[in-house]
């Protein structure tokens, strides 16, 4: 199929873009998620305005405590070390784990967040690693803890008008450790399951991703490898029995890499 008609712009700055956005367009950067959705017109919108070429969207910055990326910055940059990690090689392999490298070239990282794949890779991993999305409008900047951002499957609590400007992730302290896995059928496709796992001197918490709704986040004694399989079958009774055991494989071997 083709998409249906609409017009399409690109903004040369974020007030702009905000501007088109509340008059009901839809941004657009990399386009790997809403491509296809146009072209089988699942998304109907009547204009796009493009926001892949606004700087303040592209750039990358740190300081001893976080890391802040662009929501424009591609899976490829990130990959390729052109934006800084947050230790332990986290950022560079979760990247270069996301579906093929020609995506990757594409897409970015504020678009995966923004939208808000239950089985997106930055979508879990972010919540485990307690990122903040810092948003731009008009009326103001907001930032948001980013277990805030999501409010379901497809969905976050961006207003009209208002754009995921950059994305703060906070840097590992020495103690921390954090593991990372997903099942897929085959390499490119969309996990099954997946699981996060960030353990630190003060913080325990898993993030189980791929569930079809917003990630289930689980902290505490809940986020330890005995106190995970009940806590997650208690959430979780909607599951078929197949289902449960691929997620809690992948929070297993999301501890045992945390542990590497």
């Amino acid at each position: 199929m083709k998409p249906a008609p609409f017009t399409w712009s690109a903004a040369p700055t974020l007030d702009a873009a905000c501007g088109t956005m509340r008059a009901g367009g839809r941004a657009i950067a990399g386009g790997q998620s809403l491509g296809p959705m146009l072209n089988l017109r699942i998304a109907q919108p009547d204009r796009l305005v493009s926001i892949a070429r606004i700087s303040a969207l592209c750039g990358v910055s740190e300081t001893a405590d976080d890391v802040t990326i662009g929501a424009c910055v591609t899976h490829a940059q990130i990959e390729d070390g052109q934006a800084p990690d947050i230790g332990q090689d986290i950022l560079p392999r979760v990247a270069a784990n996301i579906a093929y490298r020609a995506v990757r070239n594409r897409g970015t990282i504020g678009g995966s967040l923004c939208h808000a794949d239950p089985a997106a890779d930055w979508v879990t991993v972010l919540l485990a690693l307690g990122a903040q999305a810092l948003t731009h409008a008009p009326s103001g900047s907001r930032i948001i803890a980013l277990d805030g951002f999501f409010t379901g499957a497809f969905r976050t609590n961006l207003t009209p008008g208002e754009v995921l400007h950059a994305i703060r992730i906070p840097r590992l302290t020495p103690d921390a450790r954090f593991g990372y896995y997903k099942i897929c059928r085959k390499p490119g496709e969309f996990a099954h399951a997946m699981a996060a796992v960030f353990i630190s001197k003060n913080i325990a918490r898993v993030v189980i991703g791929a569930l079809g709704t917003i990630p289930l986040v689980l902290m505490g004694a809940e986020a330890t490898p005995d106190g995970v399989e009940p806590a997650f079958r208690s959430r979780t009774t909607m599951l078929d029995e197949v289902t449960q055991h691929m997620q809690l494989t992948a929070v297993k071997r999301a501890f045992a890499r945390a542990a590497a």
